[in-house]
C-alpha cells in the first residue's frame, strides 16, 4: 500500500470518528436536554400541587373577633354575628354533640367558652354532606347542629374565630378543628362540655326578659340541670 493510500485511510478513519463522537455528543446532550425538561416538569407539577393544596388549606379566611368571657345572662342575645363566636351567654352551656334540630346561640356560645367548636350549617345541605360534618362531630368538645339563614354552607365557629366553609368536604375544617378546638382563645380552658343541656331552641326557647327566678351558678355546682329555670 503506497504511502498516499494509507494516508488518505488514516484521514478517513479519524474523520469517521470524529463525526461518531459529535453523534454521540448530540444524542447525549438530547438525552440530557430531554431529561431536564421531564425534571422541569415535574418540579412545576409538584410546586403547583404543594401552592394549590396550601391555598385549599389555608386558614387564612377566619374571622377573628375579641369578646371577654364569663358574661352571663339568662335572656335572648342579639348577636352581631351569624352565626355567633363569642359574647355574652346563658349560664347554661350546652352538652356537646350532634342535633339534628337548630340549639339555642346562647347555650352554644356557653360551650365555645369551653373549648368547643361548633359546626353550623343550612338546613337544606345534601344528606351525605351533613354526614361528612357528623363524622367531624363525633369527637369531644364539638357541636353539630343546622342554622337557618346561614350565611354559607357550613360555618365553624369556636370562641373568637370563625370560618366560612363551601361545603362539608372543604379540607380547612379539619384544620380549622385541630387549631381551634380547646385553642389559645378558649377562656375556659378545661371546663365540661358535658352536664349541661341538651334540649333545642323549639324545645326551650331563650325568654327575652329576665325570669323571676335567677337560674344558680352552674360553675359553683360543675353539674347543672338539663332543665333550668326559664
Amino acid at each position: 500500500m503506497s504511502k498516499d493510500k494509507t494516508q488518505a485511510r488514516r484521514e478517513t478513519l479519524a474523520r469517521m470518528r470524529a463525526e461518531q463522537k459529535a453523534k454521540e455528543r448530540r444524542t447525549a446532550l438530547l438525552m440530557w436536554g430531554g431529561g431536564g425538561a421531564v425534571i422541569l416538569l415535574l418540579v412545576g407539577v409538584v410546586g403547583f400541587y404543594l401552592v394549590d393544596q396550601s391555598s385549599k388549606t389555608s386558614l387564612d379566611a377566619v374571622a377573628s373577633a375579641s369578646y371577654p368571657g364569663s358574661q352571663h345572662v339568662q335572656t335572648k342575645v342579639s348577636y352581631k354575628e351569624n352565626p355567633p363566636m363569642g359574647g355574652e351567654h346563658h349560664p347554661y352551656w350546652q352538652n356537646c354533640g350532634i342535633y339534628d334540630e337548630p340549639i339555642n346561640n346562647e347555650h352554644a356560645v356557653h360551650s365555645m367558652e369551653h373549648g368547643a367548636v361548633w359546626i353550623t350549617y343550612r338546613p337544606d345541605l345534601p344528606k351525605d354532606q351533613v354526614d361528612i360534618l357528623k363524622e367531624h362531630a363525633s369527637a369531644d368538645y364539638m357541636l353539630l347542629s343546622p342554622y337557618p339563614g346561614l350565611p354559607a354552607k357550613v360555618v365553624a365557629s369556636s370562641w373568637n374565630k370563625q370560618l366560612k366553609l363551601d361545603g362539608a368536604d372543604d379540607p380547612r375544617l379539619a384544620r380549622f378543628i385541630k387549631k381551634y378546638k380547646q385553642g389559645p382563645d378558649t377562656p375556659e380552658l378545661g371546663a365540661a362540655c358535658t352536664g349541661g343541656v341538651d334540649f333545642t331552641a323549639a324545645e326551650q326557647p331563650i325568654p327575652t326578659t329576665a325570669p323571676s327566678t335567677p337560674a344558680p351558678d352552674p360553675h359553683a355546682s360543675e353539674s347543672p340541670s338539663a332543665t333550668p329555670t326559664s
